[in-house]
């Protein structure tokens, strides 16, 4: 098997979020709320680019802004495989 190279930019990833958000017209508060946290920190970290969401939180994001995970990462590298690599990863963690 071939390796695969792939980099997460995380500030394109947050301005995704964020855009995502405003489509589905939620506030950081709306998703703070829909994913149980008491504090909205994590989720202006995310929108920021400061940090990305652990697999989890972003199956939640995925669902709350009726966006698959590859739509709302923004990744730099072998995009054509990620796909597939990224649904084997999800399946293995989530134990499919």
């Amino acid at each position: 098997m071939q390796p695969i190279y792939l980099s997460i930019q995380q500030e394109e990833t947050g301005a995704q979020i964020r855009k995502l958000m405003m489509k589905n017209g939620y506030t950081v508060r709306d998703v703070q709320g829909a994913m149980g946290f008491e504090n909205p920190q994590a989720i202006y970290k995310w929108i920021s680019g400061k940090s990305l969401p652990s697999l989890d939180n972003f199956i939640i994001l995925s669902r709350l802004l009726h966006a698959s995970i590859e739509d709302i990462l923004v990744v730099d590298g072998d995009i054509v495989r990620f796909g597939t690599f990224l649904k084997q990863y999800v399946l293995y963690r989530i134990g499919v």
